[in-house]
């Protein structure tokens, strides 16, 4: 018998969080649902994104695994140091050029990224495309 079988408590369990996921643009499409609740286990945006996209095949909608993937040429030129301060996630944890992930109204990379702490009723937003000019 183990300490926790002998005090009558239950061993630790990953914790499961349920988010409000909203979907647009293909991965609605792709998905048949633009408006559903999500449970999974764990508390962050990856451990989200883990589950999430193995149940649903929209990942490579979403996220860039390379530096190439994720960027896009502008219309508007740029000497390559634009005003303000911009955040980025590492390679391999950016979403493609013109999909977004945002929880609460609020992209991911101006949080902490993929390691963006969720709670019970937060709103995960799968926006793809975000933005679409001809």
């Amino acid at each position: 018998m183990n300490s926790d079988q002998a005090l009558g408590t239950r061993p630790d369990r990953t914790a499961e969080t349920t988010v409000d996921v909203r979907c647009t643009g293909h991965v609605r499409t792709e998905i048949g649902e633009h408006s559903f609740e999500y449970t999974f286990e764990g508390s962050t945006l990856r451990e989200f994104l883990d589950s999430f996209l193995e149940e649903h095949d929209v990942g490579d909608m979403l996220i860039a695994e390379t530096e190439a993937e994720a960027t896009t040429t502008g219309w508007a030129p740029t000497d390559g140091n634009p005003p303000g301060a911009w955040n980025k996630n590492p390679e391999g944890e950016q979403t493609r050029a013109f999909a977004r992930v945002a929880i609460d109204g609020r992209f991911n990379e101006h949080i902490d990224g993929l390691d963006t702490e969720l709670e019970d009723g937060d709103r995960v937003a799968l926006m793809y495309p975000f933005m679409f000019c001809l």
